[in-house]
């Protein structure tokens, strides 16, 4: 029997999508955050969420 090609399964998969709309000067902001941090723009958003929702 041949192993499983290819990427594992993840343990807590990421199925749910949103869209959201950002003036210029957000995206500018946004992406020059994940390329000095090496993250990707859905990572970065996941941290935002985690940080209000961790507010007091």
């Amino acid at each position: 029997m041949s192993p499983k090609i290819g990427r594992p399964k993840s343990d807590a998969p990421k199925h749910i999508r949103y869209s959201i709309r950002l003036d210029d000067e957000t995206e500018k902001r946004l992406v020059e955050y994940c390329e000095k941090n090496n993250i990707t723009r859905g990572e970065a958003v996941r941290r935002a969420i985690n940080l209000l929702l961790a507010e007091k």
